[in-house]
């Protein structure tokens, strides 16, 4: 089952889970949240074991908190413990 988390639950957390920005590239770079990965959303829709451990847990986000949600429904039925954050990067700017 897919979790969500909101962004002023997530930001205690920082630095000790798994994040991954799912955005492109050129997104990522612009600015990210600290300590995020960058594994854009096609990647993982298309081979997911190749990223993903199922063995361990992975906090996503896109710009505004739809597409990582997406992503987060199919990876939790293929059995990975995923959990989106609410709002996404947006979200996040807005609570630094």
């Amino acid at each position: 089952m897919m979790s969500t988390i909101t962004v002023p639950s997530l930001i205690p957390l920082i630095g000790n889970i798994n994040i991954i920005d799912i955005r492109n590239s050129m997104s990522y770079n612009n600015n990210h949240i600290i300590g995020a990965k960058n594994i854009e959303y096609t990647l993982l829709v298309n081979n997911p074991s190749k990223y993903l451990n199922k063995n361990e847990k992975y906090y996503f986000y896109c710009t505004r908190g739809m597409t990582s949600h997406k992503l987060c429904s199919y990876l939790s039925r293929l059995g990975y413990n995923v959990v989106n954050i609410a709002g996404g990067y947006e979200s996040y700017v807005l609570e630094k």
